[in-house]
């Protein structure tokens, strides 16, 4: 079945319904899943479908280079999703854990009374023991909505854009970013971030822009949502 047209508003839905308990296409890190799928869409989904819209600002904090590195091999569009991609479920054990399972750790009775099954016993382990070690750790990330307002409607919000951008960091990353209205012709700068929480705060964004005095009246948080 897979998401359909991922350009529809349909096909994104079904991405949203996925993505609703999940916070990659398939596992527990960013994998080839996630880039075709990412590849396959259009541009960003609507703010209603925040479980998608949350997913694909995180992919959009990744540059090329970065993603093609990703673990796995490419398939079809329409082998991810439901049913035809079959991925795991978020409480479901990974591709990993899988492999894990069919590692037989003490082989049968019979062998457990011989040399050789203790010698293929700790064998086993020591393999076992290996592969668990090589898993990676996972960095607990967050991507931040931030509201920018100006002083005025003769603020240049490009050069607003232009200084929040400025400002760069060890574990934050920069989204996309709109335009909205506020009232009286004077427009707010919102703008996403991907940020790793152990080294990037809402404090830390909030003095770093408000330092813009010229051009910034304050900042608000409109969005955190962990990934």
């Amino acid at each position: 079945m897979g998401f359909g047209n991922i350009k529809s508003k349909d096909g994104q839905k079904q991405l949203n319904d996925f993505l609703a308990d999940r916070s990659y296409i398939e596992g527990y890190v960013p994998s080839q899943a996630d880039v075709v799928v990412f590849e396959a869409m259009s541009g960003a989904p609507s703010a209603d479908l925040c479980h998608a819209l949350r997913w694909f600002n995180h992919m959009s904090s990744y540059k090329k280079p970065e993603m093609q590195s990703w673990p796995g091999v490419k398939q079809p569009l329409g082998n991810y999703g439901p049913k035809g991609g079959a991925p795991a479920a978020a409480g479901d054990d990974d591709d990993d854990d899988d492999d894990d399972d069919d590692i037989d750790l003490f082989g049968s009775d019979d062998e457990a009374e011989t040399a050789a099954a203790e010698k293929l016993k700790e064998e086993r382990l020591a393999a076992y023991a290996a592969k668990k070690s090589k898993k990676p750790a996972l960095i607990a990330k967050s991507m931040i909505i931030l509201d920018v307002k100006p002083w005025d409607d003769e603020t240049d919000m490009t050069e607003v854009e232009k200084s929040v951008r400025s400002i760069a960091t060890d574990g934050l990353v920069w989204g996309t970013s709109k335009l909205v209205p506020l009232a009286y012709g004077i427009k707010k700068l919102q703008i996403s971030c991907v940020v790793e929480d152990d080294k990037v705060g809402t404090d830390f964004l909030e003095e770093s822009i408000t330092a813009f005095e010229d051009y910034v009246q304050s900042v608000d948080v409109a969005a955190f949502n962990k990934i």
